[in-house]
C-alpha cells in the first residue's frame, strides 16, 4: 500500500476550501488503496494567529515533525501550507534530501497586506523560498500557474477543485420566503480579504444573505441592517442555503479558485463575480456565471441565466479528478527530485 503524508496548518475544525479540498482528496485516494496520514495542529499546543484568531499556529519543534514523519515512513510527502508545520517538514525534507510537493492555495501576500503594513514583494519572496524547494507546486488554476511563473516561481503545475455533486444538488426554495427576492447570496469567511462589504454596498433590488463568520461580521452586520447574516452554516442547511439563493454573489478579488462558486452552480445557482483570478478560469461557461468590474452588472444579468445550466456546468468537476491529478504530480520521497526534472 502506498503512503502519503499531508503536511497542513490548515484543518478541522476550520471550515474552508484548503480543508475541504485536502480532506476530499484523502477521501478518493485512500478509496483507490493509499494510505493517507496528516500531520495537523490536532497534534501540539497552539497558538491563536495575530489578527485572525480562528487560525491557530502549532507550537511544535523540528525534533517532534521529524519523529512523526519518520514514525510514518511516507513514501509520498506534500507540504500544502506555508505556516509553522508547513516550514518544519520542508526543514526535515531538505535537511534529509527528500522529495516533496507542495500547494498554493490563498493569496497570502494580499491577505496579508489587507491587515498589516506589509508590502506583498516581501510576502513573495519568503513564498518563493518556500515553494521553490519542491519538485512541485501545485496551484489551482491555468492563471494562477502563470502568475506564480511571473513572479518567478519554479515547477509551479495546474490542480484543479472538484465539488460533490451529490451533496450540493438542486432543489426547492425553503428559506428566505418571507423576506423580498431576489435573494443574492455570498457564502464564505467574512473578512476583509474576501471583500463582503462589496456585495453589500450593492445598489440592487432583493435582498443580500451572507452566510459565514468571521472577524467582520459584527462590525458589518451593524453597518448594513438591511442585510441579513446567518452564520456558519454546514451540511444540509448549507445546501438549503444555497438552493434558495437566486444569485450566488462572489465578491472576492484575492482568492485563487473559490470552491463555493462550485457549490452554488452544483445547486443550480449561477454566480456574479468579478473578472480577477479565481472567478476568470472557474467561470468559463458564460450560461453559469456573469463577470463584469461592475458587480451590479454582473448580478442582473445573472438573474437571468438558466439554473440548469449552472449545474450541468458545475458536474464537469469532480473530487476524484482533482485527487487523480494530485496523484500524478506526487514524486517518491528518496529519487523524487531525479523524476521530477
Amino acid at each position: 500500500m502506498t503512503r502519503l503524508l499531508i503536511v497542513t496548518d490548515a484543518w478541522h475544525p476550520q471550515v474552508n476550501g484548503v480543508v475541504r479540498c485536502l480532506d476530499k482528496v484523502g477521501q478518493e485516494l485512500r478509496a483507490i488503496g493509499y494510505e493517507v496520514d496528516y500531520l495537523t495542529p490536532e497534534r501540539f499546543w497552539t497558538m491563536p494567529m495575530p489578527t485572525y484568531p480562528e487560525i491557530r499556529l502549532s507550537l511544535a519543534s523540528l525534533g517532534e515533525i521529524g519523529e512523526i514523519i519518520e514514525g510514518y515512513a511516507p513514501q509520498h510527502i506534500h507540504i500544502a501550507t506555508e505556516g509553522p508545520l508547513g516550514l518544519l517538514a520542508r526543514h526535515y525534507c531538505t535537511s534529509h534530501h527528500w522529495a516533496f510537493t507542495t500547494s498554493y492555495h490563498t493569496r497570502f501576500p494580499e491577505y496579508v497586506a489587507a491587515r498589516l503594513p506589509v508590502p506583498c514583494e516581501w510576502s513573495y519572496a519568503y513564498l518563493r523560498w518556500f515553494h521553490d524547494a519542491a519538485a512541485h507546486t501545485l496551484a489551482p488554476t491555468r492563471s494562477v500557474v502563470e502568475d506564480l511563473k511571473d513572479k518567478e516561481f519554479q515547477h509551479v503545475v495546474e490542480w484543479t477543485r472538484g465539488v460533490d455533486s451529490d451533496r450540493f444538488t438542486p432543489g426547492p426554495k425553503t428559506v428566505y420566503q418571507d423576506l423580498p427576492g431576489p435573494h443574492l447570496v455570498c457564502v464564505g469567511r467574512v473578512s476583509v480579504e474576501k471583500n463582503v462589504e462589496a456585495f453589500l454596498r450593492l445598489d440592487v433590488p432583493g435582498t443580500k444573505i451572507v452566510v459565514g463568520d468571521g472577524p467582520q461580521r459584527d462590525e458589518l452586520a451593524a453597518k448594513y441592517p438591511e442585510a441579513l447574516f446567518v452564520g456558519r452554516k454546514q451540511g444540509e442547511e448549507l445546501t438549503a442555503h444555497y438552493q434558495s439563493a437566486d444569485v450566488f454573489v462572489f465578491p472576492s478579488k484575492t482568492d485563487t479558485f473559490g470552491n463555493v462558486m462550485l457549490e452554488a452552480m452544483a445547486c443550480g445557482v449561477p454566480v456574479a463575480a468579478y473578472p480577477v483570478m479565481g472567478p476568470i478560469d472557474v467561470l468559463a461557461d458564460p450560461k453559469a456565471g456573469v463577470m463584469d468590474n461592475d458587480l451590479a452588472v454582473a448580478v442582473e444579468r445573472a438573474l437571468k441565466l438558466n439554473r440548469s445550466d449552472a449545474r450541468a456546468y458545475a458536474l464537469k468537476f469532480s473530487w476524484a479528478a482533482c485527487a487523480e491529478l494530485f496523484r500524478c504530480h506526487l514524486v517518491p520521497v528518496v529519487g523524487g527530485q531525479e523524476k521530477a526534472a
